[in-house]
Order: C-alpha cells, then structure tokens, then sequence
C-alpha cells in the first residue's frame, strides 16, 4: 500500500518532503494520476498539497502578482487580478483540457509536470515569472527561464517544493495574447503554442518576448523574431516577417501527436495571430 500524506501547512509540508524525499508530490492530479494509473508511475508514497490554503491564493503587492502553486486554471481565469495585469495566462489557463480539467488542475502542477506541452509555460516565460521554491533550510527564487534544463528536468532540489510564482504586472502599454493549436478545441494535448508579449509606443513595439511550446524539449523564447519586432512599426508586413523568421528558427521533432513540419508552420501561423491581436484594444490591452 502507498502511504498517503496530507499537510495541513506549508511548514508541515516541507517537513514531509525533508523526512521523505523519494515521495511524490501531488497538486491537482490530472497528470500524475493518470501517470500512476497506466503504470508510468509507481510512487514509494505521495505528499498531497490539497489541504494548503495559503497556496492557491492569488494576490497583488509591490512585487507583483503572486500566485500559489496550488492555484487552479479557473482560480486563474476568474481573477480580476490575472485578467487585469496577466490577460495571457487567463487566456492559456481557459484552453487546458475540459472544465472539468480547469477546476482540478493547478499552475504548480503544470510546471512541475515538465512536459514540453504544458500550456501555461509558455505564457510563464514570455512574462519573465519567477519561480518560487521552498525546503526546510528556507525560500529561494530563480527565473523562469533557468527552471528547465532538459526534457522533464528541472532545478528542484529533491527536499524542495514549488510553492508559487512571482509576475510583474503588465502596465497599460503592455500587449500579451496567447494561441495554441491541438487536435481538438477541448480536452486535447496541445501541439504548438505562442505567447507573445510587448510594448506598444504609438505603433511601435518596445521589449518583445516571443515565447513558443511543443516545439523543444523545454519552452523557448524565439531572440532573434523579438530582435526582428522590437523598435517597428508593427504592420502587416512586419508581421509576415515575424511569421516566416519563426518557421526557420524552430526546430520541432516529428512523434504521435504532429510532425516536424507541421509544428513549424503553425508556429509561423501562431506568431502572426498573436502579433495581429494587438488590433483589438479591448480584448488585449490591459
């Protein structure tokens, strides 16, 4: 039988996890249940973070917009914060899976899941968040874009835990959107996402992030295409360029779900409708 344990606080929690590294940790469970149940996963036992209000708590302070691990995808999309200063995440976190998905899955555990596919990472990294992690010895933070160093691998210490993440807010010039394409509408893996984020000073754009997922083994933010953006006039043609410069950049494998040369065209595709979705003010400027 697994042992199954259930803190009720943080500090408990990470007393768990010092006393029991080998375990694993369990958010909202759409991933590693369905991990465990097809035999992928065979867990010594499991330390369960449900019982931890003080993490799915979102919140604003002079830092940012914090948001605990244990947030869910509709705690995200029903923020007025997340809507306000991240309108992207809320965007991202209404397309994973089903509702049923959204009311069960959280932001720590599709980052902690580290799959290439996971929805919310690109908009994570295009916001420049900072990743918030605990043990028993104390806090640390570290960069979004330092959290991943290989396929399904991380930073993490064994006696740490993800407890949140750190985002700055968007100000009024900020432009965010995010797109993604898979199988289906709902309940299906994502093949490519975009995110893109800038600034935009009468039409021209200012600190471009270009951030693409599914197409690596970790997401990755496209440097040359925000070189390309950044300090234009953003127009059709810019856009075209942004689109075609994607397509030569990305270098996507071929597996079950897409091949090699479909990511790459729809990543191109991506770009362009996230550049174009600056044409709408009221659905994407802040």
């Amino acid at each position: 039988m697994t042992d199954f344990l259930v803190p009720k606080t943080c500090k408990q929690l990470l007393q768990l996890r010092a006393k029991h590294e080998d375990f694993v940790i369990l958010a909202g469970g759409t991933d590693l249940c369905v991990q465990i149940n097809s035999g992928l996963l065979k867990p010594k036992g499991i330390i369960s973070m449900s019982h931890i209000d003080d993490l799915k708590e979102i919140k604003a302070d002079d830092e940012g917009i914090h948001i605990g691990a244990m947030a869910t995808h509709t705690d995200a999309v029903n923020s007025p914060l997340v809507n306000k200063y991240l309108p992207a995440l809320g965007m991202a976190c209404r397309q994973v899976g089903a509702v049923q998905i959204q009311n069960r899955g959280t932001i720590g555990g599709n980052v902690m899941n580290a799959s290439p596919a996971g929805d919310t990472l690109p908009v994570l990294l295009a916001y420049d968040a900072v990743v918030e992690l605990a043990s028993v010895d104390g806090k640390r933070k570290i960069a979004f874009k330092d959290f991943y160093v290989g396929y399904r691998r991380t930073v993490l210490k064994p006696s740490e835990v993800v407890i949140g993440f750190t985002i700055q807010k968007r100000k009024k010039k900020d432009v965010s959107s995010f797109q993604k394409i898979g199988t289906r509408k709902a309940q299906a893996i994502s093949k490519v996402m975009v995110c893109t984020a800038y600034k935009l000073e009468k039409g021209i754009i200012k600190d471009a992030r270009v951030a693409l997922g599914s197409v690596a083994a970790i997401p990755i933010r496209l440097n040359s295409v925000e070189v390309l953006l950044e300090g234009n006039k953003l127009n059709a043609e810019l856009i075209q360029q942004a689109a075609e410069l994607t397509r030569n950049e990305v270098k996507p494998i071929d597996d079950i779900r897409s091949t090699a040369d479909y990511r790459r065209h729809v990543a191109g595709v991506l770009v362009s409708r996230c550049l174009r979705a600056c044409f709408s003010p009221r659905k994407y400027f802040v």
